[in-house]
């Protein structure tokens, strides 16, 4: 049996050095499409041909690897290379370790330069001055619903979106106590409380709770507190040394935050993507109804639209839409020529891949 086992290892050592020398011989390649974009002034990240990729390898697989395997190995292979010899600078809602930081690692991997910021309006600054390649800004949560701030800086800004990243968000009490009788004190971001608040009330029912700026801010301060704790990601408990006293405390397990990826290019088109507009429409009866029937006209499906006040006119409101498809689409195409037409002004904010969120 132990012969039978070994040579089994063997074909395996094989198997494994010919993968070795595959990804040696892609990072080469790679480096000779870096260095092509580079002289072209071509932007290192390409969310639709990696999206391609892993659909054609999909089609072609024959098992037993499933098509979330096939997807995870590639995305991991993309991150890799894609800072190995071009490493891109990404800005996000700082500091290190919040969720922002992983659904930012989630996207661009390791290999690549963060920049952490205060605020999302210095993330747009970021990269409209050149100082940042891409920003990763927050959009939506299922739970709390839209970030205003984030739509409202989209109407101002020349930036598009390039990628949306679906970021499973999962809530980790992080100590260096031992025992939740120890902990007098957590502190975590107010949204994080308010979506792990029935399991405080079970477990730390005396604890004082102690709102700070992020759940990244927490880990920190709690890391130099005796007799406290701290709600935070996996991500910060490794970055600050944190221990994990209990994992997955959020109150509901479907709490998934919508990040988008902003820069200064567009995506190709994919076969699965969605387009993000705004829309100023004219002040009549029966305006935004108008807009609409052009989706239904040209059976295209909306995801979300959202209205936000102008900030030029009392009562008066832009619109937001999410739909599926892509702006280099016929049906699209049509669809935008007559709601510009029929509105104050439109303004396309994007196309880009469908995010998943198997991470």
């Amino acid at each position: 049996m132990k012969d039978k086992i070994e040579d089994v290892r063997k074909k395996i050592d094989a198997i494994d050095g010919n993968i070795l020398d595959l990804l040696n011989l892609r990072a080469d390649t790679v480096k000779k499409i870096a260095d092509i974009k580079k002289k072209s002034k071509l932007p290192a990240f390409d969310p639709a041909r990696e999206r391609k990729i892993i659909e054609e390898l999909a089609r072609k697989n024959k098992g037993p690897l499933t098509k979330k395997d096939i997807e995870f190995i590639m995305e991991e292979i993309f991150k890799l290379y894609r800072g190995m010899f071009r490493p891109m600078k990404i800005a996000y809602l700082g500091p290190e370790g919040t969720f922002a930081h992983q659904s930012a690692l989630k996207k661009f991997g390791g290999n690549s330069e963060f920049i952490p910021c205060k605020t999302t309006d210095n993330i747009f600054r970021e990269v409209e001055k050149n100082r940042a390649d891409y920003g990763v800004v927050p959009i939506e949560n299922s739970i709390e619903g839209v970030v205003s701030h984030t739509l409202d800086l989209f109407v101002d800004s020349n930036l598009n979106i390039t990628a949306e990243i679906l970021l499973n968000v999962h809530h980790y009490l992080l100590s260096k106590e031992k025992s939740f009788a120890s902990i007098k004190k957590v502190f975590s971001h107010y949204q994080a409380i308010g979506q792990c608040w029935n399991w405080i009330i079970e477990n730390l029912p005396d604890a004082k709770l102690i709102e700070t700026e992020s759940t990244a801010t927490a880990v920190k301060m709690a890391k130099g507190e005796k007799n406290t704790a701290a709600i935070g990601s996996l991500v910060a408990a490794d970055i600050y040394g944190m221990d994990i006293l209990a994992e997955k405390i959020e109150d509901y397990g479907e709490n998934i935050t919508r990040f988008l990826a902003i820069g200064k290019s567009f995506s190709l088109k994919t076969g699965k993507d969605k387009t993000s507009i705004l829309v100023s429409i004219k002040d009549k009866v029966g305006a935004l109804y108008d807009i609409l029937l052009h989706f239904k006209k040209n059976n295209i499906t909306l995801t979300r639209i959202e209205s936000r006040p102008s900030k030029k006119k009392a009562w008066d409101y832009i619109f937001f839409f999410d739909f599926k498809g892509h702006k280099d689409d016929a049906s699209v195409k049509k669809a935008l020529k007559s709601i510009e037409q029929e509105s104050v002004f439109l303004k396309l904010l994007g196309s880009y891949p469908i995010g998943d969120n198997n991470v």
